[in-house]
């Protein structure tokens, strides 16, 4: 007879065989009954509604998100699919976000189809789908990403309305910016006689300097003796020209993002100290808040660690086979952190004297997640090429509706970044952006808070600016701040969560 352990591993073995076939969504038929209670008794399964679940896992807190957001769009495709077959579609605005690389997961997905029942339908954590009655995008005129049905990129922007150009700008010009030449868009607004959107469309490409599309759609229109008349729908120039079409749309949104932020980061972080820095007083400070930065590093992320076993770990007195050593997973994260430290101090060394900060994070951050985890990779639990480079698949934030980009993104967004820090002449902007576009990217399969808070500090030091500790007690301040500019573009919460840890910082030396 077999044990409940078999019986369990028999009902993963179902479980997997489904999500190999690349399913996010789970329906009763896809299981049998026994397989999805033993499932859901034991926390692998997550119920959205009756009859449709999700996969999860077992350490999650009752109440948890990261399940929901992690699955949010692959559980919408298949929902949407089985329910009205291929008659729907996202919304034109919604089309335009994820053309954008916008993946954060929204309140309320909009969704068009001839079937539609202009209501509600709930979904876990607050979110939602409605399902609005209204027509489909015409032939030649919808796209697929990710098994969601959308409009196709012209098509989007000739059928979003004008608030867009203002409550969205940065993923509008985004998708603008993406587009090579004006004839798909020109044809959909000749077919239409969409003279009125044609003056709208003309006005935007000229706002982010694309000249010769915005009087290609003038003279057109023209042409087909339509009046046009141009108006700007932006509120504002561009802060970025693109006389090119920009092939990712991703390093638009960074390069935008950063510059549209720069400004609250500036009027709110303290300004970079003046006086010339003393860099063995500077390093004797790091060194001895060691300690203290290793305990609430390593406690955000979750590991039970002591000071006593930091300290051992720093002395190399810790013995990964004594048990008195305590817990292997979490003396290993010390041990990996330590390691990771004698680099950082190497590369905000190199920065005091007068390195480029950007130069020296982009050669050394690599080598600081190698320190990271080598430990783990020396007790035989990572293979040697996980530490090889960025990561090769998808990774998702514990509760956040953040969707960090497809790893095929990372490779074009991580030479940008490093290229903004470069370019980037105001410290507190290399400072608050470093650390949040860097997990924003999350390039890295684990340990991207950590790096990210290294980043932080090898900035603080091109500024003048003390090696600053995030403490585990603002832990829930702290993401919540970085949810704020993930998903809502509002750095200012960031920006003064970091300016009071700096005075603190201050305060102490």
């Amino acid at each position: 007879m077999a044990t409940p352990s078999e019986k369990l591993a028999e009902s993963l073995e179902a479980l997997r065989a489904i999500q190999q076939g690349g399913a996010d969504a789970i329906r009763s038929g896809d299981l049998s009954r026994t397989h999805r209670e033993r499932l859901l008794k034991n926390g692998f399964l997550q119920e959205v509604m009756k009859g449709w679940y999700v996969p999860a896992r077992p350490d999650e807190q009752s109440g948890e998100s990261t399940a929901w957001y992690a699955s949010f769009w692959g559980f919408c495709a298949a929902y949407l699919s089985d329910r009205f077959m291929r008659n729907w579609c996202l919304s034109p605005e919604q089309s335009l976000f994820l053309h954008a690389g916008n993946w954060a997961v929204p309140g309320q997905l909009l969704v068009r189809t001839p079937k539609g029942g202009n209501k509600p339908t709930e979904l876990p954590h607050g979110t939602s789908i409605f399902d609005v009655r209204a027509s489909l995008p015409e032939a030649g005129q919808e796209d697929t990403l990710n098994g969601l049905i959308v409009f196709s990129l012209p098509a989007a922007l000739v059928q979003i309305g004008p608030g867009m150009f203002r409550a969205n700008a940065t993923d509008v010009r985004a998708v603008l910016a993406m587009v090579q030449d004006e004839s798909e868009i020109l044809s959909i607004l000749l077919n239409g006689g969409h003279s009125v959107i044609a003056g709208r469309l003309a006005g935007a490409f000229r706002n982010i300097g694309r000249e010769k599309i915005a009087d290609g759609i003038l003279d057109g229109m023209k042409s087909a003796d339509y009046k046009v008349s141009e108006v700007d729908p932006f509120e504002e120039p561009s802060s970025i020209l693109f006389a090119m079409r920009e092939a990712s749309p991703y390093v638009t949104r960074m390069r935008l993002d950063w510059q549209s932020m720069r400004n609250d980061i500036v009027d709110t972080f303290p300004q970079a100290p003046q006086a010339a820095i003393d860099i063995s007083a500077y390093m004797k400070n790091v060194e001895d808040v060691y300690v203290t930065d290793a305990y609430h590093s390593l406690s955000i992320e979750g590991y039970q660690v002591s000071e006593e076993l930091i300290e051992k770990v720093r002395d190399g007195t810790w013995n990964p086979d004594d048990e008195e050593d305590g817990e292997h997973r979490n003396a290993l994260a010390a041990r990996g952190y330590y390691d990771a430290f004698q680099v950082v101090k190497d590369s905000v060394r190199k920065v005091l004297n007068g390195a480029d900060a950007g130069d020296t994070a982009d050669v050394d951050h690599s080598k600081w997640y190698r320190e990271l985890f080598s430990p783990s990779v020396t007790a035989g639990i990572l293979q040697p090429g996980d530490l090889a480079g960025y990561r090769n698949a998808p990774v998702y934030i514990r509760q956040s509706m953040h969707t960090p980009p497809a790893k095929e993104a990372v490779r074009d967004l991580m030479p940008s970044f490093f290229n903004l820090l470069r370019e980037e002449e105001n410290a507190a902007v290399r400072v608050v952006l470093g650390h949040f576009m860097f997990v924003f990217i999350h390039p890295y399969i684990d340990g991207n808070g950590r790096i990210g808070r290294f980043l932080m500090n090898v900035m603080m030091a091109s500024g003048g600016y003390p090696w600053t500790v995030i403490t585990v007690d603002g832990r829930d301040e702290y993401m919540a701040a970085l949810e704020q500019a993930s998903v809502h573009k509002n750095i200012k919460p960031f920006t003064e969560f970091l300016a009071k840890n700096l005075n603190v910082a201050k305060e102490t030396e």
